[in-house]
């Protein structure tokens, strides 16, 4: 069963967001994303961050549970799943959402960084979003996962958005994954100790730094 830090000291929390829910045109400037697209990946690609775009208009005018089923269902049905190796040639890669919209294809890591960027963009806070690392059970194999966890308060109990299925459930109604380790990416929090600072997380300062020449905002 799915359980988080409160419930399970192996994990470990990163307690807070580099980037705040802030309003849309400080998250995410499409004209300039869209120049920078046309100029790298051409007009195919701009036509997928239209789509993007319009997708996040129309959940501007939902609720919140709405707009995590729409960002989820966008998501999951926009990119087909992939091993890193295959798609990037490199074992572990954390693509920006717009690599992973000119690809077509993602690991779990890339669908959780689009649906998390984009429910920032939705202004959700990013104190309710959390990046949890799990262990899944596929048929008789237990693989390395990634999810994104929504906590509508600090305590609540979370509700998980997954590219293996468009359900959006509590975690107590996914047994088929075992938690390993949750983050934000302000800083690392152990159980019982104090946090630590983020900036040992090559991977995500990596990918902040290639969404930054692409033209999303700190």
């Amino acid at each position: 069963m799915l359980r988080f830090v409160r419930q399970l000291p192996v994990f470990l929390l990163f307690a807070a967001l580099l980037w705040s829910a802030t309003p849309i045109a400080e998250v995410i400037d499409f004209s300039r994303i869209s120049a920078y697209a046309n100029q790298r990946y051409g007009a195919a690609v701009v036509r997928k961050l239209d789509t993007w775009n319009t997708m996040l208009v129309q959940a501007g005018k939902l609720n919140e549970q709405e707009k995590l089923r729409a960002v989820n269902n966008f998501w999951n049905q926009t990119l087909v799943g992939g091993e890193d190796i295959n798609i990037w040639g490199q074992v572990d890669y954390w693509a920006t959402p717009l690599q992973s919209l000119a690809k077509g294809k993602g690991d779990c890591e890339d669908y959780v960084i689009g649906k998390y960027f984009s429910l920032l963009q939705l202004g959700v806070s990013a104190d309710k979003l959390r990046f949890v690392y799990v262990k899944a059970q596929v048929g008789r194999q237990s693989i390395a996962h990634m999810v994104l966890g929504y906590y509508p308060t600090p305590q609540s109990e979370p509700l998980v958005l997954d590219s293996l299925t468009d359900r959006i459930g509590l975690a107590r109604t996914r047994p088929d994954l075992a938690p390993v380790f949750s983050f934000n990416a302000q800083g690392v929090y152990v159980p019982g100790g104090k946090p630590t600072s983020v900036d040992r997380i090559g991977r995500w300062q990596d990918l902040l730094a290639r969404m930054q020449a692409e033209g999303f905002q700190p």
